[in-house]
């Protein structure tokens, strides 16, 4: 009777785990590490640097890559700030995309696309969302207008000089400096030798 009794103390003993692991913050700590790290492969310098020291070669962390997918769904996806990080977690399920981004020349490639995409996004979007006015039909001239004569050339005054055009940096100052000529500031001696002259007068 003694070891039935063991037996079933030991068989409730095993089914109930012994140490069950209680998370402090109910995962918050992990879910700000994952969504860091998401964030983070939207940066093509970081994917490269990751590919450079072999991270990708260990299936640990391919698998973990491929854990990382839930934040494509829209209950995680509100939380991201960096949308491109999202499209290069999804290309680096993709082993050739890993191995390729070990390369500098692509990862230059892959942070120019980032750019130019960055650069035109709003002007591209909004060909899509405007709604495109229709060519307005070109009205033929009028003929009963007349063409102008020509203006005669004795009419033009020869004694007028054109002014020169002033250039954009000039409209806020004014034309003669402020700075009187015997000022100190203006001379073209140097501050350290001006602080010597003026010691010595």
């Amino acid at each position: 009777m003694a070891s039935d009794n063991e037996c079933k103390d030991a068989a409730n003993s095993s089914s109930l785990p012994q140490n069950v692991y209680k998370d402090p913050d109910d995962g918050r700590q992990r879910f700000l590490l994952e969504l860091e790290f998401v964030q983070c492969l939207a940066n093509p310098t970081y994917i490269n640097y990751l590919a450079q020291n072999r991270y990708f070669e260990d299936e640990a962390f391919i698998g973990y890559l491929k854990y990382l997918q839930y934040w494509q769904r829209a209950e995680y996806m509100k939380f991201i700030m960096y949308p491109h990080c999202l499209f290069f977690l999804e290309l680096l399920q993709n082993a050739n995309f890993r191995s390729a981004m070990a390369h500098p020349a692509n990862k230059e490639l892959a942070h120019k696309q980032q750019f130019y995409y960055w650069k035109n996004y709003r002007n591209n979007r909004l060909k899509h969302i405007l709604p495109r006015s229709l060519p307005e039909p070109a009205a033929p001239p009028p003929a009963s207008v007349a063409p102008l004569p020509p203006m005669p050339p004795a009419t033009i005054a020869a004694t007028t000089t054109p002014s020169p055009a002033l250039s954009p940096m000039q409209y806020g100052m004014p034309s003669v400096s402020g700075v009187a000529k015997n000022d100190m500031r203006n001379s073209g001696i140097d501050r350290r030798k001006r602080k010597n002259l003026t010691e010595l007068t």
